[in-house]
């Protein structure tokens, strides 16, 4: 073979063994993997919103069992309603947020599952921090925001799952605040009768005291009745005593 066509020869082989090995490391790499949440042309302060939250498997042994999620501020656990997940999970309210667990997902099937909220807050943008665990204990943890999440700088991070809001619609307001919110009226229904409670004591008092410190209307009218009778026997008797000298 003459020498100009060995040399293309090798040159060609070299770029494709070298293309080979790019292409092997490349999909050797992990998968980028994404926990999302949706709700398709959600507004702020729109109420009765579905939420549908996706966490992807990166585990190649063992399956999702628990999604736990940090509620983002103006959304609390009593405003969630669990609509539906995998078969057998469970919803349970935290100090925090919530989590849906049950029985461990097929090795590499994503986690799925709805839940309501009685109302958006107004604002623009909602960040639900999500901790992944799988059967073997292992834990993802979807938590990192936009500017943390680049990772090894090839998107390898573990983004949040956030959910970008449009502007409130003309008119909309924020409803009153949830059972657990609403503040006590215990004290003001307590205290509010003790004002005139305490006045009607008073008066009370004061009449009794008047009593007590003035002289009976009926001891002077008895004294002079008694000094009349008193006058008219002794009148009486001397009378008698005359017309019997």
């Amino acid at each position: 073979m003459p020498r100009p066509t060995l040399s293309r020869s090798l040159r060609r082989t070299g770029a494709l063994t070298a293309f080979a090995f790019a292409a092997a490391v490349a999909f050797a790499g992990p998968a980028a993997a994404h926990a999302e949440v949706e709700a398709e042309g959600a507004r702020a302060l729109d109420q009765d919103v579905a939420l549908t939250f996706t966490a992807e498997s990166e585990s190649g042994t063992a399956g999702i069992s628990k999604l736990e999620v940090i509620l983002p501020e103006g959304i609390t656990p009593s405003d969630i309603t669990y609509k539906e997940g995998p078969k057998g999970w469970k919803f349970d309210p935290t100090e925090r947020g919530y989590t849906v667990s049950g029985p461990k997902l097929a090795v590499g099937e994503d986690a799925v599952y709805v839940v309501t909220v009685r109302q958006l807050p107004d604002t623009k943008t909602l960040v639900f921090k999500t901790l992944q665990t799988y059967s073997d204990g292992q834990v993802d943890r979807w938590i990192e925001l936009e500017e943390e999440s680049a990772g090894d700088g090839h998107g390898h991070g573990h983004p949040a799952p956030q959910l970008e809001l449009k502007a409130a619609a003309p008119g909309a307001k924020a409803v009153s605040p949830t059972r657990t919110e609403e503040p006590t009226t215990a004290e003001p229904s307590t205290s509010a009768p003790s004002t005139p409670s305490a006045e009607a004591s008073e008066t009370a008092a004061d009449a009794t005291d008047g009593d007590d410190d003035g002289m009976p209307v009926a001891l002077p009218i008895g004294i002079g009745a008694a000094v009349v009778v008193l006058g008219v026997g002794v009148w009486w008797f001397r009378s008698r005593r005359g017309a019997a000298s």
